[in-house]
């Protein structure tokens, strides 16, 4: 069974066509990256699979169940969620209550009035992990107003980990970062790879080679190819159009 599955999916402004019956197959546990050039219609796939935006033809099926219909909340709680490219963090509160407050929006019936967030066992653990697995338990204190470009994105990451997902929407989780916060992230995900199922939009192609398992090239709002990296390199068209005739 497939991990994230689109078919045929579309979405038009007007008389502009963004994306153009897309589909894409990913398989559980795969590091899947998206690259284009601008414009390709990236931002708005990965809009349309976590939610934000409605689809104007097509499918997107998560795992067994079609997800088409559902909002960006019901797709989150099932499991599907996304790190944005713009960070969206709580600048007064600490990193490990950004984090704990993630996990306890993951979960349905888990909000407490009255009770401070922190007292929530499965949250606070969830929270735990997460910043651990993206280096950030030493942090943990630290009001998240106070942290580097390249921590903000690292704290981002821990709160969709904190969700706990079985599937995440990574929109440029370099953007913006030094050649040593790059490599600091690209670390991180080498260690999720095979934990949880990832989709990567990034421009960053060292690390869309270093990393994905397989990749697909978006185009005028067509998936023009999909393939290993190896495949993805000698593909005369990928060249052409993307990558160039001395990239790589």
């Amino acid at each position: 069974m497939s991990a994230l599955q689109t078919h045929a999916l579309v979405k038009r402004y007007g008389g502009l066509l963004v994306t153009d019956q897309v589909s894409l197959d990913i398989v559980p546990g795969e590091l899947h990256a998206l690259i284009g050039p601008n414009g390709a219609g990236k931002t708005t796939l990965i809009n349309q699979l976590s939610g934000e935006l409605a689809s104007d033809g097509g499918t997107v099926r998560f795992g067994d169940l079609d997800v088409t219909a559902l909002p960006v909340h019901e797709r989150a709680r099932r499991g599907l969620l996304r790190s944005f490219q713009i960070t969206s963090i709580f600048e007064d509160f600490t990193v490990l209550e950004n984090a704990t407050l993630s996990a306890l929006g993951a979960r349905e019936h888990a909000w407490r009035f009255w009770r401070p967030m922190l007292h929530d066992a499965n949250a606070r653990r969830a929270a735990d992990e997460a910043l651990s697995s993206a280096g950030l338990a030493q942090r943990a204190d630290v009001p998240a107003g106070e942290l580097a470009y390249g921590e903000r994105r690292q704290l981002e990451l821990s709160m969709a980990l904190a969700a706990q997902p079985r599937f995440l929407l990574l929109d440029e989780p370099m953007a913006g970062m030094s050649a040593q916060e790059s490599a600091a992230v690209i670390e991180l995900l080498q260690r999720l790879k095979g934990c949880y199922t990832i989709l990567l939009v990034e421009h960053d192609m060292d690390a869309v080679f270093a990393l994905a398992d397989r990749i697909s090239v978006l185009v005028h709002g067509r998936v023009m190819f999909t393939g290993t990296p190896a495949e993805i390199r000698d593909h005369p068209e990928v060249r052409a159009v993307y990558l160039g005739d001395d990239a790589l």
